[in-house]
């Protein structure tokens, strides 16, 4: 019985078609293949598992191939057969990690000025570029500045910033993208139907979010996942395998916390404790529960509405509001971080419950969510659901005519500006900032809070708003606060407005640069706004 080969060199692709989330890449090489418009050194660019070895293989057939040169190699010649086989005399594969010696690259080197034996073009393949030694560059500058007609280079790293700039000025540069996870369970959904093994794609999508962008690396975990599960792949089983919390953990964690359940966040917390999952990934999958959160509450529509656990994110995304998700990912975040440093993972971990807990205060608790006393089970059901209460039990205070206007100086104060020179931090912070404030005669301040705010109104909080307020002015001033409903913007706004123009405009200018046009023309480069950041002066 011959030995079964690995699902990733078994569906390693061979031609730019088979190509799975880099379409930027084969849109370029393909229209440079076909307009014979060629470079003598191509750099690509990208983490492991993305394509680039397999690109560059590619490339070699689709420039040696017996049809001619072409952006669809025909496969069956029989230099094709020889690049797939890996026999092929002149495509030469060098891995700089083991060869990082200058004399290692002058021996190379010596050789590339001899014709090709049996191809079109002599292509040598160096992996992991950026491993090779300062001397070694030098040696290879030399043949990129006057390389012969027929030898093409094809340079892959993981890390193009230890590469010199005398090197990257003379390559052609493609920068490979994480594939995404979606495209990535579809590839590993046509593996397995062609292997005729049954799954639930639930687990594919487990196992292409643990690839991290990575096709070689799902397709290790599918050979896993197979050994692990046998001839049906259930989501159960990547869960074990992988060590991934159970959605419902999770999910149960979020309705403890929207009832200011202490007790029961840490039930669950010793219920994962003793499935021997890592606080780590639980925390991970936690962070990006939340972002899923995040996105029914302000995207919904770049949900899967099919995914079965669709029906509990829409129902958490109504339980709190937008900045208490905010509050909870960042805390979820430093948790992680913060685990190496806390006494033990378990300690770590509850503590980060804790601390959502602790921001999530018992009147929002008491006040605005309830659930009936029922049996835990599936947030799909209505008895179990997360019922938001009227706001109409919280008592509140009726705001007093304005009496009329008076001592002009200090009416027109600015209260955005007034709060950046006070000397407030934490909550007290936090509650100024999602405040609006009104200057009357007499050193009188009135600070009005919005509904969705109400629980920041602790006494402490606004005692030290009292505090920086009068130690400001040097003088007692006459401080009250109400909930109702904002005229204006608040400072937090106001920040986010500005944050956003200043974004907005190094957007901009980066759009409008030259060369960055140059760039987008000539090498169908996309620009990565997210990457844009202004500069703090």
């Amino acid at each position: 019985m011959s030995p079964t080969q690995a699902l990733a060199r078994k569906w390693r692709p061979k031609d730019f078609s088979q190509l799975t989330g880099q379409e930027h890449i084969v849109k370029a090489l393909s229209n440079a293949l076909q307009q014979n418009r060629l470079h003598h050194a191509y750099l690509l660019t990208g983490t492991r598992g993305v394509g680039k070895t397999t690109i560059a293989r590619i490339l070699a057939k689709s420039l040696n191939c017996e049809t001619g040169i072409t952006a669809k190699p025909c496969g069956i010649c029989s230099i094709c057969m020889q690049i797939d086989s890996g026999s092929f005399i002149d495509l030469v594969e060098l891995d700089a990690a083991s060869n990082t010696q200058v004399d290692n690259m002058r021996e190379l080197l010596e050789n590339a000025i001899y014709a090709p034996t049996s191809g079109r073009f002599k292509i040598y393949l160096i992996d992991e570029v950026h491993m090779l030694s300062k001397s070694a560059f030098n040696a290879m500058l030399k043949t990129l500045e006057e390389p012969p007609m027929h030898v093409k280079f094809v340079l892959a790293t993981t890390d193009p910033q230890k590469i010199p700039v005398t090197v990257l000025s003379r390559c052609l540069q493609f920068n490979l993208k994480h594939i995404p996870q979606q495209q990535i369970a579809d590839h590993l959904k046509y593996v397995l139907t062609q292997e005729n093994i049954t799954y639930a794609f639930p687990a594919l999508q487990l196992i292409a979010r643990a690839a991290q962008g990575s096709m070689r690396d799902a397709l290790s975990l599918l050979d896993q996942a197979i050994a692990y599960s046998g001839e049906n792949i259930t989501e159960d089983n990547i869960q074990s395998m992988l060590g991934i919390t159970s959605q419902d953990y999770l999910v149960n964690l979020l309705k403890a916390l929207t009832q200011g359940d202490g007790a029961g966040m840490l039930s669950i917390a010793d219920e994962i404790e003793a499935q021997c999952l890592s606080f780590d990934l639980v925390l991970q999958d936690l962070a990006t529960l939340l972002h899923r959160i995040a996105l029914a509450q302000t995207i919904p529509d770049k949900l899967n509405r099919d995914a079965h656990e669709y029906p509990a994110i829409a129902l958490l995304a109504k339980a709190f509001s937008a900045e208490d998700i905010q509050l909870f990912y960042q805390i979820a975040l430093h948790g992680r971080s913060d685990l190496s440093l806390a006494p033990d993972e378990y300690a770590g971990f509850t503590m980060t419950l804790m601390r959502m807990l602790a921001f999530n205060s018992d009147e929002l608790a008491k006040n605005e969510y309830e659930k009936p006393s029922q049996p835990k089970g599936d947030l799909n059901k209505p008895e179990n659901a997360i019922i938001k209460k009227s706001t109409s039990a919280v008592e509140q205070k009726v705001a007093p005519p304005t009496p009329s206007l008076h001592n002009t100086a200090f009416q027109s104060l600015n209260w955005t500006l007034l709060i950046s020179q006070l000397n407030l931090s934490g909550m007290s912070k936090m509650l100024a900032q999602h405040s609006e404030a009104k200057f009357l005669p007499t050193e009188k301040i009135e600070i009005y809070v919005p509904e969705q705010h109400k629980h920041l109104l602790e006494k402490k909080y606004q005692d030290k708003i009292q505090t920086a307020l009068n130690d400001y002015f040097s003088k007692p001033i006459t401080l009250n606060f109400y909930i109702g409903t904002l005229t204006g913007i608040t400072p937090l706004e106001t920040h986010n407005l500005e944050a956003k123009e200043k974004q907005a405009q190094s957007i901009a200018h980066i759009e409008q640069d030259p060369i960055v046009q140059q760039l987008i023309e000539n090498f169908d480069a996309k620009l990565v706004t997210s990457s844009i950041k202004p500069i703090k002066k």
